[in-house]
C-alpha cells in the first residue's frame, strides 16, 4: 500500500495551511473576548447575563452555520466554502469593533457565528480529504493549531489594547480580526478544490490532475484515486466517460436519511462516536478555561487587571506549545493513546484545581492553593491540547465515509456549538450557584465519563485511507488486529 508513506506532500501541506487560516479568526474572536468583556462591562454598563449572552450568541448562530455547511460545501465545494465563511466573519467583525452599542456589537456576534460554523466545519474536512493517510493526522490537526495561535493571539491584544482607553481599547480587540479574513481571501484563489468533492460531482479528470499534485508520486497518486472511486461506487466505464465534464451524480436527498433516518449499523456507529467526542470535548470544561480564565485566576486570588490578563496570555501560550507538540504525535503515537492519555490527565487537572478552588473559597488566600490552582489550569491546558483538542477534528473528519463526510461532520460540529454555548452561557450561572470550586467537580466528572466512552467507543484510524475506516466500525471486511481497539 502506497498512501504517501515518504515525506509529506509540500503542496498538499501549503494548501491545509491556508485553509486553516480561516480557524485562526474563531481562535482569536475566543481568546479576545476572554478579556474583552472585562472592558465591554465597563463602557456599556451591561450586567452578567448580557455578558453571557454575548459570549453564547456566538454559538448558537455557529450551529446554524456548521448546519447550513455541510449542504453547501457539497453543493459549492469545500474551496468556496471557505471563502464564503471568510466574508462572513469580515462582515461580523467589523460590526463588533464598530460597535455604537450593545444591540449592534449582539448583531457582529450573531453574523460572526455563522462564519465561525462554517469555518469549524469545513477547514478539518478539507485538510483530510486532500491528505495523505501517513500525515493527514497532522496536516488535519493544522485547523486545530490555527484555533490556538489565534486564541494566543486574543489574549495578546487584550494585553496590548487593554492599555489604551475604555472606548477605543475592547472595538480594536475585536475588529482586528477582520484582517486574516482579507488574507485568506488572496490565498484561497491558488488553493485546489477537494479531489473527494471533485470525485462526487463526477469531475474525474479535475480529481486526478489535483490527486497528482497532492501526492509524492504518480502510483500514491493513482491508488488514491482508485480507492475515491471505490468509495464513491464509480466504475471504470464512468471514468472513460468522464473526460468532457460529463457528471455521475449521487442522490443528495438521501445522505440525511442514511445518516439519521436509517443509518447502516456502521454509519450508527460512526455518528455515536462524532457525536460523542465532539460533545466530550466542551462538556470536560475547555470553554469555560479558555473564556473565563481571568474570573478563575481571581477567585485564585490575583486582582490586578494586568497581571490578570497576563496570566491568560500564559493559558493561550501553554496551549499552543502543546497543540504544536499534537500535531508532530497523532501520526506516530497514534489518536487513540493521545487520547487517552490526554483525558487521563484533564481528570487530574481538573479535580486538582476543583479541590484548590474550593480551599481558597473555604479559607480565603491560601498561597499554596492559589499557585496549585494556577498550575493546574496550566496543566489542564496543557493535556487538552495534545490530545482531546486536536483529535475531535482529525477523528470526526475523517471516520465518515466519503458520501456522508460533509453532512456527518456538520452534525459533529452542530453538537460541538451546542456544548460550547451550553459552558459559555451557564458557567457564570452556574459558579455563583455552587461555587467555582464545585463547577470543575463537575467538568472532572465528564472527564472521567468522557474517558470510558473513548477507551469502548474510539478505534485506532492512523494510517489508514479514509476509504477502508468504515471498516474499524463494521462497515466491511473484518477489521485489521492491528486497528482494533488496542491502547
Amino acid at each position: 500500500m502506497v498512501q504517501g508513506g515518504g515525506h509529506m506532500n509540500k503542496f498538499a501541506c501549503r494548501c491545509a495551511i491556508v485553509a486553516s487560516i480561516i480557524s485562526i479568526i474563531f481562535g482569536y474572536d475566543t481568546g479576545v473576548m476572554s478579556g474583552a468583556w472585562i472592558f465591554i462591562k465597563k463602557d456599556m454598563k451591561i450586567n452578567d447575563t448580557q455578558i453571557g449572552v454575548l459570549f453564547g450568541i456566538l454559538n448558537i448562530f455557529a450551529l446554524i452555520g456548521s448546519l447550513t455547511a455541510g449542504k453547501t460545501s457539497d453543493v459549492i465545494g469545500r474551496r468556496y466554502t471557505i471563502a464564503l465563511s471568510s466574508v462572513i466573519f469580515l462582515v461580523g467583525s467589523v460590526l463588533m469593533g464598530y460597535g455604537p452599542n450593545y444591540a449592534v456589537l449582539m448583531v457582529g456576534r450573531c453574523i460572526a457565528g455563522v462564519g465561525v460554523g462554517f469555518a469549524l466545519m469545513i477547514a478539518p474536512v478539507y485538510s483530510a480529504e486532500i491528505s495523505s493517510a501517513s500525515h493527514r493526522g497532522f496536516l488535519t490537526s493544522l485547523p486545530e493549531l490555527c484555533i490556538s495561535l489565534g486564541i494566543l493571539l486574543g489574549y495578546i491584544s487584550n494585553y496590548c489594547f487593554g492599555k489604551l482607553t475604555l472606548k477605543l481599547g475592547w472595538r480594536l480587540m475585536l475588529g482586528i480580526a477582520a484582517i486574516p479574513s482579507l488574507v485568506l481571501t488572496f490565498g484561497i484563489i491558488k488553493m485546489p478544490e477537494s479531489p473527494r468533492w471533485l470525485v462526487i460531482q463526477g469531475r474525474l479528470e479535475e480529481a486526478k490532475k489535483i490527486m497528482v499534485l497532492v501526492s509524492n508520486t504518480e502510483e500514491e497518486a493513482e491508488e488514491r484515486f482508485r480507492d475515491m472511486l471505490t468509495a464513491a461506487e464509480i466504475d471504470d466505464d464512468t471514468v472513460v466517460n468522464s473526460v468532457g465534464g460529463n457528471r455521475k451524480k449521487n442522490q443528495d436527498n438521501s445522505v440525511w436519511k442514511e445518516l439519521l433516518i436509517k443509518p447502516r449499523p456502521a454509519v450508527r456507529l460512526i455518528l455515536i462516536t462524532a457525536v460523542g467526542i465532539h460533545f466530550f470535548e466542551h462538556a470536560t470544561g475547555i470553554e469555560a478555561v479558555i473564556l473565563y480564565s481571568p474570573w478563575i485566576f481571581k477567585a485564585a486570588g490575583i486582582n490586578s487587571e494586568d497581571k490578570l490578563l497576563l496570566a491568560t496570555v500564559g493559558v493561550g501560550l501553554t496551549k499552543t506549545v502543546f497543540i504544536i507538540i499534537a500535531t508532530f504525535l497523532l501520526d506516530k503515537v497514534g489518536r487513540r493513546k493521545l487520547l487517552l492519555t490526554s483525558t487521563g490527565g484533564m481528570i487530574f487537572a481538573l479535580a486538582s484545581l476543583a479541590f484548590c478552588l474550593k480551599m481558597i473559597e473555604r479559607f480565603r488566600r491560601l498561597v499554596w492553593a492559589l499557585n496549585l490552582s494556577i498550575i493546574s489550569t496550566y496543566v489542564f491546558v496543557a493535556f487538552f491540547s495534545i490530545g482531546l483538542g486536536p483529535i475531535t477534528w482529525v477523528y470526526s473528519s475523517e471516520i465518515f465515509p466519503l458520501r456522508l463526510r460533509a453532512q456527518g461532520a456538520s452534525i459533529g460540529v452542530a453538537v460541538n456549538r451546542i456544548m460550547n454555548a451550553t459552558v459559555s452561557m451557564s458557567f457564570m450561572s452556574i459558579t455563583n450557584a455552587i461555587s467555582t470550586g464545585c463547577a470543575f467537580f463537575v467538568f472532572a466528572g465528564f472527564a472521567v465519563a468522557a474517558w470510558c466512552f473513548f477507551f469502548f467507543m474510539l478505534p485506532e484510524t492512523k494510517g489508514l485511507p479514509l476509504e477502508e475506516i468504515e471498516k474499524l466500525f463494521g462497515g466491511g471486511d473484518a477489521r485489521d488486529d492491528r486497528n482494533g481497539l488496542e491502547i
